[in-house]
């Protein structure tokens, strides 16, 4: 268990998480669409894979395990060398969600929610929290 943090510590720790949430996210490099040109995922051996795509030009770029993966983004080797590194690439989505969880608990109840009582809201399902949650699933 870690130690409280200060007021001047939870005030830096709540803006970090603020800044956090609102930055702009890496594109997705799997298909999102729906309909018969769309191409779906493939068994293979040990799972489902998903086809991935360059995020600037569309390219074709492989599969990767659909199971555990919340987000994709790969470039080609032509637009990785013309465009070079994306900016802001560090900042991973489920970073972000996270802190949309953390800052909405804080806000709603002044603290961080055990397991038990996040289970509780989202069986309630009768908070901006519990939306949240589902969202991330």
């Amino acid at each position: 268990m870690t130690a409280p943090l200060t007021p001047e510590q939870e005030a830096e720790h709540v803006a970090g998480l603020e800044r956090l949430v609102h930055m702009d996210l890496l594109p997705d490099s799997r298909l999102s669409g729906q309909g018969p040109t769309v191409k779906r995922s493939v068994w293979r051996g040990n799972g489902w894979w998903q086809p991935i795509y360059c995020a600037n030009c569309g390219k074709e770029g492989g599969l990767v395990p659909e199971e555990n993966m919340t987000t994709v983004l790969w470039l080609c080797d032509i637009c990785a060398e013309t465009h070079g590194a994306i900016e802001g690439a560090v900042c991973v989505p489920d970073a972000v969600f996270y802190a949309k969880v953390e800052l909405e608990q804080r806000e709603k109840y002044g603290r961080l929610l055990t397991e038990q009582e996040l289970v509780d809201v989202v069986a309630a399902d009768a908070s901006p929290l519990a939306t949240l949650i589902k969202q991330g699933r």
